[in-house]
């Protein structure tokens, strides 16, 4: 999604129907890879000590590496003016709720588990989309959210000496501003282009995120300094892989891609801790996904032409 993957631009449009569709879920899987990439190292830069605000400023930071790149070989720079400053400021505070909340879950949960979480903020979008958008919420999609709110208590599992507290209250927090962000992303989204708000996000990002390490800094060493920048980095490919999966192929073929991120995180779990995920974890999280996906095709029908 740097210098080497905007050219593709141009050609996708020409490549037939099924070959764009394969060439979102690419991007789409590798955006996960990113993303179990970038939540491992939040976990590990934080065991050695980094405060979380300094774990955002280093995300969002370096995540500018990649994303001005794209931009200058893509969209071109005129893509920054905007109509909506107010609209960008909301879509970035909901974002950064739900960042810093991930964060802080990912340091006190099994980096499955807190994986597992953010598989509820399409259940919360949906709740919100009826309060903030007064959209018409049917029974089906209604019915599916409660299922996947039943896979999040089996998840949360509440039973005495069973539930981390902070942990699973800071995760469920971080879904809540995903869905938060989503929402305003859906009403800024008529005027303003991705990379738009991708901009102003990141800018936002590494504002808050230098206004209060400022007062709490801790001198990363060589190595997690190197880990610190890698996670920005891979956090703004990611980002960049996300839009475009959506720019080639339709959303309905690519978001349930979304859930492969369990499968990575997992791996980089077991491989760099020892994590094994329990196995009630995983029954919650197939239950709110499949929830999900089902929400999406709910969505997606709405959206469908009718015949003529």
């Amino acid at each position: 999604m740097g210098p080497h993957t905007a050219p593709v631009t141009a050609p996708t449009a020409q490549l037939p129907h099924h070959h764009r569709n394969g060439l979102g879920i690419a991007y789409r899987t590798l955006a996960m890879v990113c993303v179990a990439g970038l939540t491992a190292s939040v976990k590990w830069t934080g065991h050695r000590g980094i405060p979380v605000f300094e774990l955002v400023f280093f995300r969002n930071a370096f995540a500018f590496v990649p994303l001005l790149l794209y931009i200058s070989r893509t969209t071109g720079f005129s893509v920054l003016k905007t109509q909506r400053p107010w609209g960008h400021l909301t879509r970035s505070v909901a974002g950064l709720l739900g960042m810093t909340c991930s964060f802080f879950a990912v340091q006190r949960l099994a980096l499955t588990e807190a994986t597992a979480f953010t598989f509820a903020a399409p259940l919360f979008m949906t709740a919100l989309s009826a309060l903030m958008l007064r959209e018409a919420v049917g029974r089906h999609r209604w019915g599916a959210v409660l299922v996947g709110f039943i896979g999040v208590m089996i998840m949360v599992r509440p039973q005495p000496g069973h539930m981390n507290l902070n942990g699973i209250g800071f995760a469920l927090t971080a879904a809540v501003g995903s869905a938060m962000a989503m929402v305003q992303i859906r009403q800024i989204a008529v005027t303003e282009k991705g990379a738009t708000i991708v901009f102003y996000f990141t800018l936002a990002g590494t504002l808050l995120g230098l206004s209060v390490s400022v007062f709490n800094w801790v001198t990363p060493d060589r190595a997690t300094l190197a880990v610190l920048i890698l996670s920005g980095l891979i956090g703004g490919v990611g980002q960049l892989f996300l839009t475009e999966a959506i720019r080639v192929a339709p959303v309905g073929v690519v978001a349930p891609f979304d859930y492969t991120q369990l499968i990575w995180a997992t791996a980089l779990g077991y491989l760099i801790w020892g994590e094994l995920p329990q196995p009630v974890t995983l029954a919650g999280a197939a239950v709110v996904a499949a929830s999900g996906l089902y929400i999406l095709h709910r969505e997606l029908l709405r959206f469908r032409p009718s015949p003529a």
